[in-house]
Order: structure tokens, then sequence, then C-alpha cells
């Protein structure tokens, strides 16, 4: 098939998983024989001569990457004049695109920043309109939809569920919420998770070693003999045994929904039974200033590493030289980072917020608890601790079910099934939809 994918990120622009999930799905379809051409953009703050559009092939997939307008707009300060603009110039080379003779049996919209470009260049095609919602404006903000900002973004988000001919969620719970808040029926939702390419996520045994001793020594840590960490990349048992610990990480995006302020809430209890426990906390966001004022309010603060962004090889060696990675979760559409983590073969601990309750099953693949509790990461935390086996066990049960149910070539051979399907509905005219005056999750 000749599809057609519109995503606001595609590496190297990556703002979040959704950039990487789109990657490895587009490069899957290309081996498995599809004609995949993804339509992105250039960098924040760039414009047309700095960045002009790019044409290219990588991994089998063409890469139309369009360059940003002249206007003076930023995502930050302007994110739906923004998005408007981005949306324009995806048009404008979609439309170039068909006038080449280049014309898809399919549109992929993901997520809600490319519903204008997706929905006109369907419309011009004639051909369906899939669309898979990675995350919902009311979940990340605990229902609530309480400003201007987050009434605009739903209502497009409405839009795109209530537009497209077919529907992806990443988890069951996904579903759930998208069939409650957008009036569409779960029945027309199908479930297709996250992948991972675990082999991406291995290291060597030094780089390991090296991670650990970098994260330990920032802290101070008192030398001791215990072993600590998860399988340690390419089958080794994580740690180099010398470099004090215990080390804790958790990672991705710094904003409310991760709960990492729980997680931080908990580290004096988890302390208190296993002393010289350190926290490292990799990635970026607005609620890091937040989240460091936390650890000194209490007191815990020289036990915080803010490592800020890692890349991948980075990251891979400090998750795997790590005795817990900690995903505390208060909203989760899927949870990617706890594929991530699995892959370095670290034991997890995580809440069960939405899509993390299915991908870590609890006693088995990893630890769980109830998002918010705090009380919770504590415990959970110690019964890894306390029991290094078991914990080397549920980590390597989980990085063994990658190879089956998020297999990335599964994932595209499922969705390409979804395009074969998907045919276009008559053409229904939509009015505003109804914004929850309360929580949009009540009723």
């Amino acid at each position: 098939m000749r599809v057609l994918m519109l995503s606001w990120e595609y590496p190297p622009v990556v703002v979040g998983g959704l950039g990487r999930h789109v990657h490895a799905l587009a490069a899957r379809l290309a081996e498995q024989g599809h004609d995949v051409v993804v339509l992105c953009r250039q960098p924040f703050g760039t414009d047309a001569v700095t960045h002009p559009t790019e044409d290219t092939v990588v991994a089998g997939v063409r890469v139309l990457r369009v360059a940003e307008d002249p206007p003076h707009l930023t995502f930050e300060r302007d994110l739906v004049a923004w998005t408007l603009a981005m949306g324009h110039a995806m048009v404008r080379a979609g439309y170039a695109l068909l006038a080449s003779g280049w014309r898809p049996d399919v549109v992929h919209a993901h997520d809600w920043l490319v519903t204008h470009p997706a929905v006109a260049l369907a419309e011009a095609g004639g051909v369906p309109l899939v669309a898979t919602v990675h995350a919902t404006e009311a979940g990340r903000h605990r229902g609530w939809l309480s400003q201007p900002l987050n009434q605009q973004v739903h209502s497009v988000e409405w839009w795109l569920a209530n537009r497209a001919d077919a529907l992806i969620t990443c988890s069951a719970a996904m579903r759930a919420e998208v069939a409650h808040l957008f009036e569409v029926d779960p029945a027309a939702i199908t479930v297709l998770p996250n992948g991972i390419d675990p082999r991406r996520w291995r290291v060597r045994r030094a780089e390991v070693a090296a991670a650990r001793r970098r994260a330990l020594s920032r802290g101070g840590g008192k030398q001791h003999g215990r072993r600590h960490g998860g399988d340690g990349g390419d089958g080794g048992d994580g740690g180099d045994g010398g470099d004090g610990g215990p080390l804790l990480v958790c990672f991705g995006r710094l904003e409310w929904e991760k709960g990492v302020h729980d997680l931080i809430a908990a580290l004096p209890r988890i302390r208190r039974h296993h002393p010289g426990t350190r926290l490292v906390v990799a990635g970026q966001g607005t609620y890091a200033g937040a989240l460091a004022e936390d650890a000194r309010r209490l007191r815990v603060r020289r036990a915080v590493d803010f490592a800020g962004y890692l890349p991948d090889r980075d990251l891979a060696a400090l998750l795997a030289a790590a005795d817990a990675v900690v995903l505390p979760s208060r909203y989760e559409p899927f949870g990617m980072v706890a594929l991530e983590a699995a892959a370095a073969g670290v034991p997890l601990v995580a809440s069960t917020a939405g899509g993390l309750g299915e991908v870590v099953v609890d006693g088995d693949t990893g630890l769980s608890f109830a998002p918010a509790d705090v009380a919770g990461i504590a415990d959970a935390v110690r019964a890894v601790l306390d029991d290094p086996p078991a914990a080397r066990r549920r980590a390597r049960a989980a990085r063994a079910r990658l190879a089956t149910d998020f297999d990335w070539s599964r994932i595209a051979a499922a969705t390409a099934e979804v395009y074969a399907a998907a045919t276009v509905r008559p053409a229904t005219p939509l009015g505003r939809p109804k914004i929850a005056t309360g929580n949009a999750f009540d009723g």
C-alpha cells in the first residue's frame, strides 16, 4: 500500500515518544513492502532559509520535512496558531506530492497537531483517514478542561476522532478514554501497542559500570560490597558491586502527570530502610524546577541527581546500571519507558496508570502500585531492593515478553491490516463538541 503518514515529530526532531513510534512504524512498514511517505517538520525556531523543506529517503521511508513559514510564531507562546501554520505548510507540501503523481491509499494521522492537514489531504486524495490517538488533553489534565487552550485542543482531538475512518490507540485504557471523551464506539477502535527493538538497548559491561560510577559518585555514596543492578545489558548482573548504592532511575518528560514528585516524596522512606539510596531523574520538562524544590523541601536534594536529557546510548547504560527503574506516572497512555527499561534488563516498579497497568504485569514482569500512592512506591521499591534475585527474575520475564507482545514487525503488519480494512465513510457535517463544565471523566 501507499501510506502517507503525518506527524509533528520525527527523528531527529523528537519531543517525546511519538516521534520514535512513528519512525519505527514507518520503517517496519517499508521493510514489509509498503510505499511510505512521512510528512513532518523542521526544528522549532527555524525558517525556509536556515532549514528549507527537505525530501529525502531514510531507511526506505521517504521523508518530507517542511520548513516553518515566516511569521513569528512559537510553540510555547502561540500553540494553536503555530500548529495551524505547521499544518498549512504540510498541506502545501502534500498537495505538491499529489500533483507529482504519487497518491496514497491511506492517510495516517498521529495525534491532534496534524488534524487539519490530515483531513485536508485525505479528502483531496479521496482516501481513508486513519488516526492514532496517543494521548488526550483531558487525560493530561486529570479530566479538567477549564482553560481556553485546553478546550481548543480537546475540540481538535474530538474532531480527529470523529472524522477518522478508523481509530487506533496504544492500550485498552486509552481505547476506553477515547471512546468516553469523544463519544465514539469502543468496538470501532483497534488497540495496537507501541513496540521496541531491544537490540538498541544493549550496552557493554564497561559502559554499565562507568554509568553506575558516574551516577553514584555525584552523591558521594559510601562504598560497600553489595551487588546491585538488573541484567546489565548483554546478560550481566548490572553495576560493578563497588560503587555504592542502591541506585534508582526515573526517566521521561518532567511534567506533573509523570508523577516524579510522588517518587521524590517516597525517597525518605526508602532511604530509611536502604541508607545511601540515590535517585537519578533523566529528562526535561516544565516541572523540573518544582521537582528540585520538592527534593530540597524533603531534605533529599543531595540524593537526587537531575541528569537532564541523555542520548539513547548513555540512557541505556544508566538503566542497566540501576537496581530499579521507577515509573510513578499519574497519567500514562501506554508507557514506552517501561519497554525501554525492560529492554535494558532492569527491574521495573511502575504505577498502574493507564497503559502502564497493561505493560507491567504485577509480580510477573515487575511490581506495581496505585497512582499517587507514595507509601505504595516505597513498599514496592523496598521489595525490589530486599530481594534482588526475585527482581532479576521479573526483569528477565519482562525482557522475554518484548519479542512477542511488543515486536515492531507484528505491530506494523497489524497496522497494515487496519489500513486495508478502512473505507471512506460518507461525509457527515460535524458541529462543535460540547465541553464538560465539570470533570470530563465524570458521568
